[in-house]
C-alpha cells in the first residue's frame, strides 16, 4: 500500500510504499508533456529534500505519470526570458547541483523511462544508478541540444561519456540523433528493457533487487581496441581530433555549438569532472545568445506552432486513405500513412504495380527494423495496413484520396474525376503536385470545394514538410481534414494559397534557374555545388537538378516564365537543351553527374562529373565567380522570391516562409530561413546588396517592396527580434 507525501509543488508527486520504495511521479498538469523549467527544478529540489530526510528509504523510482512521455527537454521559452549568459549559467549550476544530490542518495535510484526522454530529461535519468526503458514505440533517448545551437547544460557532456564511452557519447551528442530502446540497451545507455504495462512495477522491483544485492549493475564492456583508444589522454587526442574533423566536414564551421561541446567533454575527461561541468556551464550560457541558436530555436517554435490546426473544429474523421499511384512518391506517402496507424488502399494501373508499391513500404520498414527503430511485429503491422489494388471500386470507403500520379494536368484531372464518382460525397480529394495550379486541377471534378493540394517532398520519409495549398473554393472542412491528416503522418505543415509553383517550388525554381544562368556565364558545375554545400545547403544546385530531374526542372521554370513579370525572371533554356539530349539526371543515370547503384542497394549515388555537359551547351572555357558572389546570387534569389510570395499573398506569414524553406528545401538552418536571414543581416544591408546585384546582373535582383519598407522604417519581419 502506497501513501503520498505532501509537497508544495504540483509538478511532482511523491509516493512511498510499505517496503520503503519511493516513487517520484513527474507530471505537469498544465501541459501535455513534461519539460525542465525553473519550477520543475524547484520541485525536484523539494522532493530530494524530503527523500534526504527519510530514514526508512529503500530506494527511489523516477517515472512520468503521462502516457508514453518521460521528459522532452528544457522549456526553451524559459531560456528566452534570460537577459545574460550569467543567468543561464546559474540555471545550469542548479541542474548540476540536483544531479549531485540524486547521486548522493545512499539508496538505489532507478529511472523508469517510457516515451521521449530528451535533453534535460535524459540528463535527469543519467543521475540515477539504473535506467529501465519501455519498449513502447514512442520511447527514444537523445541529447538533441546541438540541433538548437546549444550543448547539454545539465551535466550531459560529462556523465554520458563516463557511462557509454567517449566515442559513442560524442557521436550521439554531436548529431543529436535519437537512440531507440534496443540500441540504448546494447550500448549501455539503459540497463534493462520492459514491456509498457509493467514499467512501474519493474522499476520498484529493480530498486528492491539492487538494494538486497540480487541484481548487480553490470554493463557490457567495450572492445579491447575501444578501451585502448579511450584509456589515456594521448590516444584520446585522436578521438577529439577525428570528432572535430567530422564535425567541420558536416557543418563547415557554421554552427558554434559542436566545437564547444567537444571542448566541454575534453575538459572533463582530461582535467576532471568539476572543470568539465564549469566548461559545460560556460559554453551553455554563451551559446544561448548566438544568432545561430536564436535562429534554430525560432525554427523549433515555428514547427511547434504548426502542430495547431488553425481550423481544427471543421475536421472530419478519417480512418482509411486512398493513394493513387504506387511509384516512389506514392509509395513514400503510403509508408508515412500506414506507419502512423492509418489504413491505406494503394492503387496503380495494374495490381502488379500496386503490389510493388507495397513491397517498397515493407523494404523501407525492414531497414528500420535492422536499425532497431521498429521490431518485426511493427514492420509487418505497417505492411499489412496497405491493400494494393488496380480497381477504383476497392477505394469506395476511403475518407481521403491523395493522387500521386505523374505531373500532368490532364492525367491528374482524369484520375480525380474518376475517383470522385466512386467515393462518398464527403471524401477529400488531395492532389500531390509540385507546380500545377490546384484551381486548374479542380476543374476536372464536380465539387471543387473538396479539392486541395498536399505537396509532399522526396524522399517522403525523410523530408518533414507538407505544403498544403488552398484555392478560393477549398472548403474549411477540406483544409482542416487535410491538415489533420498531415499531422497524423508526422509532418510539419504550412498552408499557402494557390499560385504558380505555390511557395516552395516557386522559390526553388528561381534558385535553380539562377544556377543555370551561372552555368551559361561559364561557372564550373562542381565548384558551384561545392560552394553551396559549404554554405550549408544539403546538396549543390546541380546535384539537386539531377535529383528532381532536369526535364522536370525545365518544365517548372517554363511555368514561372509564363506567370511572373518579365523584370522578375530571366529564364535559362539550358535545362530544356539538356533534357532534349536525354540528360535527365538520376532517372537516366546521367545528367550533370554520372550515377550508379548505391552500395546498400537503395537508390543511386553520384559517381563523377559529366564533362560532356559543357559540350552539350556549346561551352568550353570555365570561369567561376568568387564563392561569395555565387552564394549571394543563389541565396538572395531565393530570399527575394520568398518575400515576393509574401507580398503576393501566397504565404500567410514570414514564419511559414522560413519553415517551408528550411524543412522542405534545405535552406541552411543556421540562417533561420529567408525572412530571418533578412532580419539577422539587417534589411538595409540586404537591400544594398540586392541593389548591387541588380546593377551587375539585372533587375530580377531589385529588392522587393517589403524589404525596402523594413529598410526605411528600421523594422524586421519577425517581431521577436
Amino acid at each position: 500500500m502506497a501513501h503520498s507525501v505532501d509537497l508544495n509543488t504540483d509538478l511532482l508527486r511523491l509516493d512511498m510504499d510499505d517496503s520503503g520504495v519511493a516513487t517520484v511521479w513527474i507530471d505537469d498538469p498544465s501541459a501535455e508533456v513534461n519539460t525542465i523549467s525553473r519550477e520543475t527544478l524547484d520541485g525536484f529540489s523539494e522532493v530530494l529534500g524530503s527523500l534526504e530526510q527519510m530514514s526508512d528509504l529503500l530506494g527511489v523510482v523516477f517515472i512520468s505519470a503521462k502516457e508514453a512521455s518521460f521528459i522532452v527537454g528544457a522549456d526553451l521559452r524559459m531560456l528566452q526570458q534570460f537577459d545574460t549568459p550569467a543567468e543561464i549559467r546559474g540555471l545550469s549550476r542548479r541542474a548540476h547541483r540536483l544531479h549531485w544530490r540524486v547521486q548522493s542518495l545512499d539508496v538505489p535510484t532507478v529511472a523508469a523511462i517510457e516515451g521521449p526522454c530528451l535533453g534535460g530529461g535524459l540528463e535527469m535519468a543519467l543521475s540515477c544508478d539504473y535506467r529501465l526503458a519501455s519498449t513502447h514505440d514512442a520511447t527514444k533517448l537523445a541529447l538533441p541540444e546541438v540541433n538548437l545551437g546549444l550543448i547539454p547544460g545539465g551535466g550531459g557532456t560529462q556523465y554520458l561519456p563516463r557511462l557509454i564511452g567517449l566515442q559513442q557519447a560524442l557521436s550521439l551528442m554531436l548529431t543529436g540523433k535519437n537512440t531507440y530502446p534496443r540500441k540504448a540497451r546494447k550500448i549501455g545507455l539503459v540497463d534493462a528493457l520492459i514491456h509498457s504495462p509493467g514499467l512501474h512495477e519493474a522499476g520498484r522491483r529493480a530498486v528492491r533487487q539492487i538494494a538486497n544485492g540480487t541484481v548487480s549493475i553490470n554493463r557490457s564492456q567495450p572492445s579491447v581496441a575501444k578501451r585502448l583508444l579511450e584509456s589515456n589522454p594521448v590516444s584520446r587526442r585522436i578521438v577529439y581530433r577525428q570528432a572535430r574533423r567530422r564535425t567541420r566536414s558536416r557543418t563547415n564551421g557554421h554552427y558554434p555549438a559542436p566545437p564547444r561541446l567537444i571542448d566541454a567533454v575534453k575538459t572533463g575527461l582530461e582535467q576532471g569532472l568539476d572543470r568539465g561541468l564549469d566548461a559545460e556551464m560556460r559554453h551553455f550560457g554563451e551559446l544561448a545568445f548566438t544568432d545561430e541558436s536564436k535562429a534554430l530555436v525560432q525554427l523549433f517554435f515555428g514547427r511547434q506552432a504548426g502542430k495547431d490546426n488553425p481550423v481544427s473544429q471543421h475536421a472530419a474523421p478519417f480512418r482509411t486513405v486512398g493513394i493513387l499511384g504506387a511509384g516512389q512518391m506514392g509509395g513514400g506517402i503510403t509508408e508515412v500513412t500506414a506507419a502512423n496507424d492509418l489504413d491505406v488502399v494503394l492503387k496503380d494501373q495494374t495490381l502488379k504495380q500496386a503490389a510493388a508499391g507495397k513491397r517498397q513500404v515493407w523494404a523501407d520498414m525492414n531497414r528500420k527494423m535492422e536499425k532497431g527503430i521498429v521490431n518485426q511485429f511493427e514492420r509487418d503491422k505497417v505492411a499489412e495496413r496497405v491493400v494494393p489494388t488496380a480497381s477504383y471500386d476497392d477505394m469506395s470507403h476511403c475518407d481521403v484520396i491523395i493522387e500521386a500520379v505523374p505531373e500532368s494536368l490532364q492525367l491528374k484531372r482524369q484520375v480525380l474525376s474518376e475517383i470522385e464518382d466512386v467515393v462518398s460525397d464527403d471524401a477529400i480529394l488531395a492532389t500531390n503536385t509540385s507546380s500545377l495550379p490546384i484551381q486548374r486541377i479542380a476543374e476536372g471534378v464536380d465539387d471543387p470545394e473538396r479539392v486541395i493540394g498536399m505537396h509532399y517532398f522526396s524522399p517522403v520519409g525523410d523530408i518533414p514538410l507538407v505544403e498544403i495549398i488552398t484555392t478560393e473554393q477549398t472548403s474549411d472542412e477540406t483544409l482542416s481534414t487535410a491538415y489533420e491528416l498531415a499531422l497524423a503522418q508526422g509532418k510539419t505543415v504550412i498552408i499557402v494559397n494557390d499560385g504558380p509553383g505555390f511557395y516552395t517550388t516557386r522559390i526553388l525554381a528561381l534558385y535553380l534557374n539562377e544556377a543555370l544562368l551561372l552555368l551559361e556565364e561559364g561557372a564550373d558545375v562542381p565548384a558551384v555545388d561545392e560552394t553551396m554545400r559549404a554554405y550549408g545547403f544539403p546538396m549543390g544546385p546541380f546535384e539537386l537538378l539531377d535529383f528532381v530531374g532536369i526535364d522536370v526542372a525545365g518544365k517548372i521554370t517554363e511555368v514561372m516564365d509564363e506567370h511572373l513579370p518579365l523584370d522578375r525572371v530571366d529564364i535559362s533554356d539550358s535545362a530544356r537543351k539538356l533534357a532534349d539530349a536525354n540528360l535527365l539526371g538520376q532517372k537516366t543515370n546521367i545528367g550533370f553527374y554520372h550515377y550508379g547503384p548505391a552500395e546498400n542497394g537503395t537508390g543511386k549515388e553520384r559517381k563523377d562529373f559529366n564533362e560532356d555537359i559543357y559540350r552539350n551547351l556549346g561551352q568550353t572555357s570555365r570561369t567561376t565567380p568568387p564563392a561569395e558572389i555565387v552564394q549571394d546570387r543563389l541565396t538572395l534569389m531565393m530570399v527575394n522570391e520568398a518575400v515576393r510570395c509574401l507580398e503576393d499573398g501566397i504565404l500567410r506569414s514570414p514564419s511559414d516562409g522560413d519553415i517551408g524553406a528550411v524543412f522542405g528545401l534545405g535552406f541552411p538552418p543556421y540562417l533561420g530561413g529567408p525572412f530571418r536571414y533578412v532580419d539577422q543581416n539587417g534589411p538595409g544591408a540586404v537591400a544594398r546588396r540586392l541593389r548591387d546585384l541588380a546593377y551587375q546582373y539585372g533587375s530580377r535582383f531589385d529588392p522587393p517592396d517589403r524589404i525596402v519598407q523594413h529598410e526605411g522604417r528600421g523594422t524586421r519581419f519577425h517581431r521577436d527580434d
